[in-house]
């Protein structure tokens, strides 16, 4: 056991069927008389369908059938919803427009889908896609909230006036309207969180069978259980009709959460075809029908007292829906994105409006963070401006105005608990990593080369979410092994190898006597899926109370076997020991005595527990970026970086040094060059990764990762979840820093912070 053990950095053991290429993804799997799904797509934004001919599509030599909205809702299939439950500031219920598996009469989005095509190979379901014949009549379309916000805009749906989904609010106005009125000093700021393309590594597939009455889908997921439970009431079935079997996948970031019309779809086909049917995402398909992330215009305001203490904060937030509502899609900028907007300082009152907005593009929803990278940099953006205009050090405001760790817990302005925490310790173990006391020396040798310096940091805090209770069931299996059923998916994390650790530090068993078993919802009763960086500290808790189980009824099992009494039995290091004597057991060789005996140990050993969640936990941290921009050209550079991170107890340093590293990249990226972007007619312009630039490695600098572990009181692991920091805090981070750099020019640019963007702000400022 030696090495295995929690907070050791065990390199992952699921990396071993990757690097060796025997993982199993969706468009791995192909089943007998395998068919295949193409959906044929809208090429207008806006537009009425005014005629369908798919005559000659239906007769091509291959093709087993080209289906309408007609034929999928005469099948008794259902529309998709968003069941977020919201009442708009006075009273009225928001806008909540269901979404068609196939579009009706009227498309809303390029990419929206018109036709689904299932023939015997997807060769051939693409030549009967171009004998399709759709006339469209094109209706002005609306593809910014710019545009959308327009009193003569265009509507993306007659019900909901002025494009408006809804109009939401949170906080105590009056309180915050006090506030404000006593202010020695109010700083306003407005901030662009640019709309980002999710770029999985692995793309979105399905493949899906009905079998003896039965629905068997098999699905890159976020959780087999949630898409089962979405799915069922949009196939029109009982959720114990269908079954969700999700095997490897290759990235979620919540795009992955979702139902989407193409499992639906390819269910029906199955069903009505008697053939397994498997659809699978092109790169382009993925950029106009996966959901997108973050697009939010948010402007805020900060009152602060004569010392310069933080008293109020004011935030109006308009935040972009998309066509459609995916199914978190309003919970994301309100419930979510608000829940974080008090981050680590003592305000007195926070209020806040969120308005979200319809537009004739691909639906936004969670993205890594969900609402709150765009709080933090909300935030984070306004606190730097406030040390500008009081003429405060950076630093010094945010030490002024942190709740301290002698305050813990602590009861936030919008009413959240913090269990824990040491913010100002951690922002310092941040400033000690970068150097930050060294940057005015090197500011002044980048001047020397021509170019510029700056250096800024981001603090974030973090609230993790999800289903309020998680499962885990321990099963000792005949071979020998030990099957640890879990209720949280994989996507990439490496919960495979914390969840073993777990095991092993609790039971003794041995890494390699250990299987992790998840996304079959038939095999596992319940799960809540991964998501809001939840899956640690939620199924961890519940793999620790179901050992627990384990030990406490081994515990009893040992006793007869011993021919003792139970009191007089102990469990230490995988063994159970009669006390005083070296007569001793293993667990797995318990198990296998047990069967020996004709007995049972799914009876007698086996653990099985529903753990509550009590509460949600709070990581936090501070990022520290410096960059270098060469005023000739606007590039710039992150030339150092680096984190100080407050997860709780870590279980393996090393899987939450690498979420960091990802999370850290895609912060980078959208401050630097992802956005996406669309004409006026709606047509995405970045529409591909020729024109849509993600990072790559030469764009990244070296990350260091500090953790400074300040235990979670609310779990019994301590943990405070990892997934979805590194994402939080980095666009502040990065975007100070260049804010920074630009000073000496009384200049700002928001993301993405492109070479032309930053070029043209130094280069047009007005002069004299």
């Amino acid at each position: 056991m030696s090495g295995f053990g929690v907070a050791q950095p065990v390199r992952r053991v699921e990396d071993q069927r990757f690097i060796r290429g025997v993982g199993r993804y969706t468009d791995d799997i192909i089943l007998p008389r395998q068919a295949y799904a193409y959906l044929l797509r809208s090429p207008h934004a806006h537009a009425r369908i005014t005629a369908i001919d798919v005559t000659a599509a239906r007769a091509l030599p291959g093709v087993l059938g080209v289906h309408l909205l007609d034929d999928v809702e005469a099948a008794g299939l259902k529309r998709i919803r968003c069941d977020v439950p919201m009442d708009n500031r006075d009273g009225t219920r928001r806008a909540n427009p269901t979404r068609t598996l196939l579009a009706g009469d009227t498309v809303r989005h390029v990419g929206d889908p018109v036709a689904l095509i299932v023939a015997e190979s997807l060769a051939i379901a693409r030549e009967a896609a171009e004998a399709v014949s759709i006339d469209y009549a094109p209706l002005p379309a609306v593809s910014t909230m710019q545009a959308a916000a327009r009193e003569d805009a265009a509507l993306v749906w007659p019900d909901a006036p002025a494009n408006r989904c809804f109009d939401w609010e949170i906080g105590d106005k009056a309180q915050s309207d006090a506030l404000f009125a006593r202010a020695a000093r109010i700083v306003s700021v407005e901030v662009d969180n640019n709309r980002v393309v999710v770029a999985s590594m692995e793309g979105r597939a399905c493949n899906a069978e009905f079998v003896k009455g039965r629905f068997r889908i098999h699905a890159g997921t976020q959780g087999s259980h949630w898409l089962r439970n979405a799915l069922a009431p949009v196939i029109g079935v009982r959720n114990e009709d269908v079954q969700v079997l999700t095997p490897d996948v290759g990235g979620g970031f919540g795009m992955k959460i979702f139902v989407y019309a193409e499992y639906a779809l390819c269910a029906f086909a199955a069903r009505l075809h008697g053939r397994p049917v498997k659809w699978t995402a092109e790169r382009g398909e993925a950029f106009l029908s996966d959901t997108g992330g973050r697009s939010q215009i948010m402007r805020a305001r900060l009152a602060v007292d004569e010392a310069g203490h933080f008293l109020a904060l004011d935030v109006h937030n308009i935040a972009e829906m998309g066509a459609y509502l995916s199914p978190f899609s309003v919970f994301i900028p309100t419930m979510a994105g608000t829940k974080v907007l008090p981050s680590v300082y003592r305000f007195q009152s926070v209020y806040a409006r969120v308005e979200g907005l319809f537009t004739n593009t691909p639906a936004i929803d969670a993205y890594r963070g969900a609402g709150r990278p765009e709080s933090n940099y909300l935030v984070e953006r306004l606190v730097d401006r406030a040390a500008d205009e009081l003429g405060i050090d950076r630093i010094v405001l945010r030490k002024r105005n942190m709740v301290k760790s002698s305050q813990m817990p602590w009861k936030a302005a919008l009413g959240s608990i913090y269990d824990s925490g040491d913010f100002a310790g951690t922002m310092q173990i941040a400033l000690d990593a970068i150097d930050w006391k060294g940057a005015a020396g090197r500011k002044r040798l980048a001047r020397k080369q021509g170019l510029r310096r700056g250096i800024g940091i981001g603090y974030y805090l973090e609230a993790t979410g999800g289903d309020p209770s998680e499962r885990a069931e321990i099963r000792f299996a005949a071979e020998g092994h030990v099957d640890v059923l879990v209720g949280t998916q994989s996507t990439g994390q490496g919960h495979e190898t914390a969840y073993t650790q777990l095991i092993a530090d609790r039971l003794g068993i041995e890494p390699a006597h250990v299987r992790i078993v998840q996304g079959d919802s038939d095999r596992m009763k319940s799960g809540g899926g991964t998501g809001g960086a939840r899956s640690l500290y939620s199924e961890g808790s519940a793999i620790h109370a179901a050992a627990q189980i384990v030990v406490d009824k081994g515990r009893s099992a040992a006793a007869d076997v011993f021919e003792a009494a139970a009191n007089d039995v102990e469990f230490r290091n995988g063994h159970f020991t009669i006390i005083g004597t070296d007569r001793r057991i293993g667990l797995i060789a318990l198990a296998q005595e047990l069967r020996q005996r004709g007995q049972d140990p799914a009876t007698l050993l086996d653990g099985a527990v529903d753990t509550p969640i009590a509460a949600h936990t709070f990581p936090n941290g501070c990022h520290a970026a410096e960059i270098e921009l060469d005023p000739a050209t606007g590039v710039v550079r992150v030339v150092s970086y680096a984190v100080a991170d407050d997860m709780g107890t870590i279980v393996n340093p090393m899987i939450v040094a690498g979420q960091i590293h990802g999370g850290v990249a895609q912060g980078i990226g959208q401050a630097l060059m992802e956005h996406t972007v669309f004409d006026d007619s709606g047509q995405m312009l970045s529409a591909s990764f020729m024109d849509y630039a993600l990072p790559r490695a030469g764009d990244l600098p070296d990350i260091d990762v500090k953790l400074h572990e300040v235990a979670c009181t609310t779990n019994p692991l301590g943990v405070k979840g990892a997934g979805e920091a590194g994402a939080v805090g980095s666009c502040p981070a990065v975007m100070n820093a260049l804010q920074d750099a630009l000073s000496e020019w009384g200049v700002s640019v928001d993301m993405p912070a492109t070479p032309e963007r930053v070029w043209r702000a130094i280069h047009s400022r007005p002069t004299g």
